[in-house]
């Protein structure tokens, strides 16, 4: 497989990411200051937000991951697309009128209203480090991709993708994001058609083959229903869908710098609803691809190189299928759309975060503008540099949305708990943040850490499954901050209203 991309392939792969870093040069000069390099002056449409919302779904963790978890097994990933409607409901009636009304571009400087300097501090480095995981997977996931298309070594490849996904937010700022991300959403729906197109007609006896195999060996079923929190069952994955959503909905920096961009309240509600939609017959397709790979191997089984077999990732599978069996020029297409997937770095979201709510907020109080703009530089390349350093340290994991899920409920377990104490309990201050925020902590870690280390005593050790550290982490902030806040009630003024049904 090493090296079998055509030249054809390759010219449409180097047109695109010229195409990704030209983007980044066009917005140049209308980033030249600090807030337009940040929420892109707040003039954007509905639509390109939506699309860049959309496109920051699917990263190359639905791209690759995503199929190789129905190849290995079922659709019950796919659980998880399902709780976006209601996620994005109370979106658009709670978070995004709550954000916009605020007009920060940081998401978490209301919690120091409410809840002191930790609770902000907090947050920041709950996101920066959960972005970080993300990054790394990404990067980690496309470079798995690369290799056997180009033959170049894995680190290679992710030092060299890593640097390319620097440059474009580095040069173009917040806008530059924004609109990559449109052309990225395209790309992305391309290079995905195709290959469901392709597998479908490359089966013996015709598509209707995959459904036949894909039932038979119950690929299609959405994991299991029964009642225990050890596995990850269909409700499982449902709530954790649920939390991980409205915590990305609610207090990702990511999102909410997305809010702030949009040029008018009702273009903010719009992008959220086409952005969570969309993705949902994304996510199907992805999770399809598995399947179909399944049944195309199943059915002709010297077809996937041997090396791929021995090495019993599955994340490799779709990446195989894609070097040995698309044509010239539509595996191009399809590569570019794997980059795609990965050119949403929100690096520019934590340079704001390091900028306003560390730098400006304990340092330098008021920067000059020429100091803003060498800051927010700085640190998105230093975040960068960071994440790279994450993806090469991913190279010996087994499957990458396993460990990215994981990652996500530890390090995002407080931040939703947090918010929503703030939103849902009036008289809840610094003291019920610090409680709910300490036992929570405690909480993950055991359910974290507990099955993992051989010395801990087997009746103290956590019976649940892993996706369910967020969830309890967060139900538990909510429950002890809330009654903490009975004890120890805060009458400070609120700086806007409690959340209400």
């Amino acid at each position: 497989m090493s090296g079998s991309l055509s030249p054809l392939d390759l010219a449409v792969l180097v047109a695109y990411l010229l195409g990704v870093v030209g983007c980044g040069c066009w917005f140049y000069r209308r980033a030249g200051d600090s807030e337009q390099y940040m929420s892109a002056g707040r003039s954007l449409p509905g639509w390109a937000v939506g699309l860049s919302i959309f496109g920051s779904y699917v990263s190359s963790i639905s791209f690759l991951a995503n199929p190789g978890k129905s190849f290995a097994g079922d659709w019950g990933g796919f659980v998880f697309a399902l709780s976006l409607p209601v996620a994005a409901l109370v979106a658009v009636k709670w978070f995004v009128p709550f954000f916009r009304e605020r007009g920060e571009i940081s998401a978490y400087g209301h919690l120091e209203a409410r809840f002191g300097a930790w609770a902000r501090s907090y947050a920041v480095v709950c996101y920066l480090l959960t972005q970080v995981a993300r990054l790394g997977t990404i990067l980690y996931l496309l470079a798995l991709a690369l290799v056997p298309l180009t033959g170049w070594d894995i680190r290679t490849i992710i030092l060299g993708v890593g640097l390319i996904i620097v440059i474009y937010p580095l040069i173009g700022g917040t806008e530059a994001v924004i609109w990559t991300g449109v052309a990225q959403a395209l790309v992305l729906v391309a290079g995905a058609l195709v290959c469901i197109l392709s597998l479908m007609f490359k089966m013996p006896e015709g598509p209707v083959q995959i459904i036949e195999i894909g039932a038979a060996n119950h690929k299609f079923e959405l994991g299991s229903f029964a009642g225990t929190l050890a596995r990850p069952t269909f409700w499982v994955v449902l709530v954790y869908g649920l939390v991980i959503n409205l915590q990305n909905f609610g207090i990702d920096q990511s999102y909410v710098q997305r809010y702030i961009t949009a040029k008018s309240d009702a273009a903010a509600r719009s992008s959220v609803w086409m952005g969570s939609l969309l993705y949902i017959p994304f996510a199907a397709g992805f999770f399809f691809i598995g399947t179909a790979l399944y049944a195309f191997y199943q059915v002709q089984p010297g077809l996937l190189p041997a090396a791929v077999d021995a090495v019993g990732k599955p994340d490799s599978v779709f990446p195989a299928y894609i070097s040995t069996q698309l044509p010239a020029g539509l595996a191009g297409l399809v590569v570019a759309a794997l980059c795609a997937a990965a050119m949403d770095s929100n690096l520019n979201c934590m340079a704001t975060l390091f900028h306003g709510d560390f730098y400006t907020r304990y340092l330098r109080p008021k920067p000059s503008e020429r100091e803003s703009m060498r800051v927010l530089h700085g640190s998105t390349i230093g975040f960068g540099l960071i994440c790279i350093g994450a993806a090469l340290a991913m190279i010996e994991i087994k499957s990458a949305l396993d460990v990215w899920w994981e990652l996500a409920g530890v390090f995002g377990g407080g931040m939703l708990g947090l918010f929503l104490l703030g939103r849902l309990f009036p008289r809840a201050g610094r003291t019920a943040g610090l409680a709910g925020v300490g036992v929570g902590i405690l909480v993950i870690l055991w359910m974290t850490l507990s099955p993992k280390l051989v010395w801990w005593p087997e009746s103290l050790r956590s019976p649940f499954n892993g996706l369910l550290v967020i969830v309890f982490g967060t139900f538990t902030i909510l429950v002890v901050g809330g009654l903490t806040a009975l004890i120890f009630p805060t009458r400070a003024k609120l700086s806007s209203p409690p959340l209400s049904c």
